[in-house]
């Protein structure tokens, strides 16, 4: 009787060919990275300043503004943001350019005299609705967690400015403090004596 014969070690095995994606897989596919390629995109040549991370205004209310950088924007990034602000608070105040609305639209003295910004990369802390109950103090749970999640703040009170790096304290910083949450400068604005008034100009 005749057995089949076991192919040998040698012989070459076929391995079973790897189907193309489907047209459509394919198509949605482009599509998506596509449209996370405009966003990103979007913010990284929309920036006033190559200099500076890209970020967007994700809430205002009246003084207050929530801003967003992405997830992966490092400290040193945030400051280099956050003296930005300070230099325009310095030279112009005309914080349109930086894409804020302004914020004492009825103050002789300049459309931004007075304005706090809180810079976050958790996109969930700058919506509206968590912003307006941030500004109106009712929920302490949402104070908290908003406050803790700040990245950097940059506000300014007429003649008064301060920066920070990390969340907001209520505290006095330590060197305990230091290693996530640091004062960048506070005190009076150092004005621009060449700059001239723009901050009366109206916002983009």
């Amino acid at each position: 009787m005749n057995h089949p014969t076991p192919p040998s070690a040698g012989a070459p095995t076929r391995t079973p060919a790897k189907r193309p994606l489907d047209t459509v897989v394919k198509m949605a596919l482009g599509v998506l990275f596509g449209s996370f390629a405009l966003i990103w995109g979007g913010m990284f040549l929309s920036r006033p300043d190559r200099s500076i991370p890209p970020y967007s205004i994700g809430s205002q209310e009246r003084t207050v503004v929530a801003v967003h950088v992405p997830s992966w924007t490092s400290d040193t990034e945030i400051e280099t943001l956050i003296e930005r602000f300070r230099k325009v608070g310095a030279e112009n105040r005309n914080f349109g350019s930086m894409k804020i609305q302004p914020t004492t639209l009825d103050d002789p003295k300049g459309r931004y005299q007075h304005i706090a910004i809180y810079i976050f990369t958790d996109e969930g802390w700058t919506e509206p609705e968590v912003l307006h109950k941030y500004v109106t103090g009712d929920d302490a749970t949402v104070r908290d967690g908003f406050e803790g999640s700040v990245r950097g703040l940059y506000r300014l009170d007429e003649q008064e400015e301060e920066g920070r790096i990390g969340p907001v304290r209520r505290g006095k910083d330590s060197a305990a403090t230091a290693a996530y949450s640091r004062q960048l400068f506070k005190g009076t604005v150092v004005r621009n004596a060449a700059a001239t008034p723009a901050d009366s100009t109206p916002a983009p």
